[in-house]
């Protein structure tokens, strides 16, 4: 177990420093705020898409939704806790170097408790995602299932289905393909894997319950101790958030490209 984590500990910093040398010798025009920003996103995006391929892989084994358990649950907690604490960390430096580019004071004169609390204030829902998933999330599973539920423990490894596509959008604005048909692509493929891998995948999981024992849909959540619906609403709550803050910006960035083509057929000379 020790192994384990002491190996995630190593691959998701040594990423995130290798992708800012690349990116900084590659990019010389980037700024530091860029480089950070981008290389926090691709070392996300290979946590996700590691987290997503080892759901998918318990899902499929585990027969009977409680009791089948599987190796792959206890190694990816164990190799993934490094990855929110790091993660924090590339969050936080992004905000530093996004402010200092700004000019903001507070970033200008190096790192301080100023930044560090108004990064608190920015990304507090992120930063308190990490440290649920570190702290509650990690030893509940490690040490309080008693071995039991590894296929629901699957399920919500596969709702970071939808990170990579996440990052590839930021990545793509980064290289200013914002406006361009693969940048719309990728956003209506993020749109359709958050709500069915964060979203449905909850619903599906009662489901998968009760066909296990024969109890309806509806009826699901009364069987299950309280602590257990209070917890996947608690995991829920904010991904209906995020779900609706993308729906948002997907209507402002559509709206955006509507008036532009309007403005863009209004200078058209007219032709009789």
């Amino acid at each position: 177990m020790l192994a384990v984590l002491v190996c995630g500990a190593a691959v998701f910093p040594g990423l995130f420093y290798s992708f800012r040398r690349v990116l900084k010798s590659t990019f010389t025009h980037w700024s530091d705020a860029d480089v950070v920003s981008v290389s926090e996103r691709l070392v996300s995006a290979i946590h996700a898409s590691l987290a997503t391929a080892a759901g998918v892989t318990v899902v499929t084994s585990c027969n009977n939704v409680m009791t089948d358990s599987h190796w792959l649950v206890d190694g990816l907690v164990l190799f993934g806790a490094p990855y929110m604490a790091h993660d924090i960390y590339a969050m936080y430096l992004s905000h530093f170097h996004t402010q200092k580019v700004k000019g903001h004071a507070g970033a200008h004169g190096g790192h301080s408790l100023q930044t560090v609390r108004a990064f608190l204030c920015k990304d507090w829902m992120l930063v308190l995602h990490h440290l649920a998933l570190l702290l509650l999330f990690m030893p509940i599973s490690l040490f309080f299932r008693r071995g039991l539920g590894d296929f629901f423990i699957g399920c919500l490894f596969t709702t970071e289905f939808s990170t990579p596509f996440i990052s590839i959008g930021k990545i793509l604005i980064q290289l200013g393909l914002d406006n361009t048909k693969l940048h719309r692509i990728n956003g209506i493929i993020v749109l359709l894997s958050f709500f069915t891998c964060r979203i449905l995948v909850f619903p599906f999981m009662y489901w998968m319950y009760g066909r296990q024992f024969g109890i309806p849909l509806h009826r699901v959540a009364f069987h299950l101790p309280l602590q257990c619906n209070m917890g996947n609403l608690v995991i829920l709550a904010p991904q209906i958030y995020w779900f609706i803050l993308l729906l948002k910006k997907a209507n402002r960035l559509y709206l955006r490209q509507k008036r532009g083509r309007g403005d863009g057929n209004k200078d058209r000379p007219k032709t009789d």
